[in-house]
């Protein structure tokens, strides 16, 4: 049986490569495949069992986000595990998958919590979600960001390690660190997740901390590497990044204290930079009445306010720049406002490109996903309006419309507060 084709028609076109929007763009999907992208005077001519009509709409690849959490389904995450039974906290991490892809990204990297089973659940088709590509458990060390523990506690961190959840592994030395990143990889992680520096969200420690020596986040990239996979590291200050760039961590994720010489330094290792920027701006409005404590507001915004400052310092350097949003529970409705804060430093464009093409090469996945290119995979998301013009179209999930391998997903029941 044949693949069915779709046209899209009269689009103002954002293909994610870089290039200005085209008019009056067709775009032709075969099954789950784009076929042809062709200018307004070269309309399609062949059979179509399905036409979407894009006049005074706009067309872009499907989002990608590359720093989401999708078993963070509290806000305050220094609580979710002694709250939820895992089954419970299943089945919330689905529903937040489901409104992700509603929210028009179709494929996400989650940067520490859930496993290899929630991925095979969008990819079986039991959860009606975006690509994901999980990390596992995080690996910290002692106090590290990823330390669950109050400073009162005293168990071992595995006893506050919930089965479903904002898991992470603590591990100390490099001995411990290869056998952690070991654990997580026998039991599927994409990648592998590690804390070098202290964290808004964290108990025990302050943003500008280093954490990990260079000797141990080396052996997590040797081992990952060893796998044929690579290192995402959480990280602030740039002492913490340059131990990661010394390491040969492929994406430093947040970065907001780094200066000038940082960025140039991340710029001349090819090393990505994932900023975060909607996290701290939702987190400072809402995070009290969702019950985080003022230590860790106080936290979040410092590191808010000098996020936009980091941004700027990478893009001046020409950082490979990506995106993400690292946002909790039901803040996570708030993911697209991500390309807002970034166009203030970016551009409308430069925001686009960062959540398609360049969050795709830093994946592994251009060749398939990130522009609206022959060949690749049909992620393609349909903005009712200008979004060249107005990127605050992105978070009204009414004016969009969402093709994910050229299937248009079924709307998810929305997320609130439990």
């Amino acid at each position: 049986m044949p693949d069915t084709i779709t046209v899209f028609t009269n689009a103002t076109l954002v293909d994610g490569t870089g290039a200005q929007p085209r008019e009056h763009a067709t775009v032709v999907v075969q099954g789950d495949r784009i076929a042809e992208v062709t200018s307004g005077d070269q309309p399609y001519r062949g059979q179509a069992a399905d036409s979407v009509d894009c006049t005074g709409r706009t067309l872009v690849p499907g989002l990608i986000d590359a720093h989401v959490h999708a078993a963070a389904i509290d806000v305050n995450i220094l609580e979710q595990h002694r709250v939820y039974p895992p089954s419970l906290a299943a089945l919330h991490t689905a529903r937040l998958l489901s409104q992700t892809l509603a929210q028009g990204f179709t494929t996400v990297r989650d940067a520490g919590g859930a496993d290899r089973g929630f991925a095979d659940a969008v990819e079986e088709g039991l959860v009606h979600g975006p690509r994901l590509l999980v990390s596992g458990a995080p690996v910290s060390q002692t106090g590290g960001h990823g330390d669950p523990r109050r400073r009162t506690e005293h168990a071992a961190p595995s006893v506050y390690c919930p089965a479903v959840g904002m898991r992470s592994v603590v591990a100390d030395g490099v001995d411990e660190v290869r056998k952690a990143v070991r654990e997580q990889l026998r039991t599927g992680a994409h990648q592998i997740k590690v804390m070098a520096s202290g964290g808004a969200m964290s108990p025990t420690d302050e943003l500008d901390t280093t954490q990990y020596s260079v000797d141990e986040l080396r052996a997590a990239v040797d081992e990952a590497t060893a796998a044929g996979t690579y290192v995402l590291a959480h990280a602030y200050s740039s002492a913490a990044v340059r131990n990661c760039i010394a390491a040969g961590v492929r994406s430093v994720e947040h970065g907001n204290l780094i200066d000038a010489e940082t960025a140039r330094a991340l710029a001349e290792a090819g090393t990505f930079l994932v900023p975060t920027l909607v996290t701290y701006d939702a987190l400072a409005r809402e995070g009290a009445d969702y019950g985080v404590p003022a230590a860790n507001i106080a936290k979040i915004n410092e590191a808010r306010e000098q996020g936009l400052a980091g941004l700027r310092h990478a893009a001046e350097a020409g950082v490979r720049i990506g995106s993400g949003s690292d946002l909790l529970g039901p803040l996570q409705v708030h993911k697209a406002r991500e390309l807002i804060l970034k166009a203030q430093v970016l551009g409308p464009l430069g925001a686009l490109v960062a959540a398609t093409r360049s969050n795709a090469e830093l994946l592994g996945l251009a060749d398939e996903l990130g522009t609206i290119e022959a060949g690749k995979a049909a992620d393609l998301l349909v903005v009712d309006g200008d979004l060249f013009g107005d990127l605050g179209l992105l978070t009204d999930p009414a004016r969009l419309e969402v093709f994910k391998s050229g299937r248009r997903p079924p709307s998810p029941r929305p997320v609130g507060r439990r």
